[in-house]
């Protein structure tokens, strides 16, 4: 039996998008298209770097204060807070392309796995069981109830900054208004959908490099556009390591600003994939234990070998 679709569960996600319209008002300059990628950028590493490689995989350590500035930079991106993110992730780790996948495409079809998921009222609450590592932190309880917070204040800060410019350097030709339209509506839509482009094509298009117990893909174009996320294939074989670009041709963004943080000593102990690159496809056991940031960082050499 398929799983129901609320369109109306979340409306703030369909306000969202019906708000792109906007730019036919708001017109477009440099400064608001420079904001619209900026902002797509460093809000990706929010998720990606915060939310996904921190908050529910544990690949690295850092500060209670850099982990809080990652929450609310994650927080922005108005995917939910960080407590969510992380528990809906680990729950597709533990049941990869099975029935109990919050988001897989071979079970519940492309739309489902894209943005259906999301407009279904089962998957609104957090399962905080999944999440016990993180519930200690007031401040990250806190921003997954108020999660509309910092989005808002982005949006704010954004109408501000526009009225300023507008008003002390109108050569500029942007506005408040515009500059919302473009660094926050729009931004934020590519910024969904490029996150979701991993739930969705990577479990349908791209290589498979390593033999595990899913669908999961190796994307080039999708490690572009998410700043690394696509190699997906990788990632699943190894969900405890920072680093899912395997090899030096294996572009990962999000890689390279955890190592340049770590330079800096803001992060530390960065979790490192497979020593080998044969190895068997990790048993459901440890799939859950590297899900939850509890496996250690090299498994030993087992059988089996790369099918790509």
């Amino acid at each position: 039996m398929r799983k129901l679709v609320d369109l109306f569960n979340t409306p703030g996600f369909l306000l969202m998008h019906v708000a792109c319209l906007l730019i036919i008002w708001s017109g477009i300059s440099r400064v608001a298209l420079t904001t619209c990628v900026g902002l797509y950028v460093v809000r990706m590493i929010g998720i990606t770097v915060g939310f996904h490689r921190y908050f529910s995989h544990r690949t690295y350590k850092t500060s209670r204060t850099f982990q809080l500035l990652l929450a609310v930079l994650g927080t922005t991106a108005a995917q939910q807070g960080p407590l969510w993110w992380a528990a809906h992730h680990r729950d597709h780790h533990r049941f990869a392309d099975t029935k109990n996948d919050p988001h897989s495409p071979s079970m519940q079809g492309f739309w489902w796995s894209h943005v259906g998921w999301i407009l279904a009222p089962q998957n609104q609450k957090t399962n905080y069981k999944l999440v016990p590592d993180l519930i200690k932190f007031p401040e990250l309880r806190f921003l997954n109830k108020f999660y509309l917070l910092p989005p808002v204040l982005l949006a704010v800060s954004l109408y501000i900054l526009g009225t300023v410019l507008n008003r002390y350097s109108p050569s500029l030709g942007t506005s408040g208004f515009q500059l919302v339209v473009w660094g926050f509506f729009v931004s934020t839509v590519l910024l969904y959908h490029g996150t979701f482009s991993v739930n969705s094509l990577t479990h349908m298009f791209g290589r498979r490099r390593f033999q595990t117990n899913d669908d999961s893909r190796n994307s080039w174009l999708i490690a572009v556009i998410t700043l690394g996320e696509g190699w997906h294939n990788n990632h699943h074989f190894c969900p405890s390591s920072e680093r899912q670009g395997f090899r030096w041709w294996e572009i990962d963004v999000s890689h390279y600003v955890l190592q340049l943080l770590g330079w800096m000593r803001i992060v530390w102990e960065l979790r490192a994939p497979l020593e080998s690159r044969n190895g068997a496809a990790l048993t459901a056991t440890q799939m859950i234990l590297h899900s939850n940031g509890l496996a250690p960082a090299v498994y030993p050499t087992t059988s089996g070998e790369e099918i790509g």
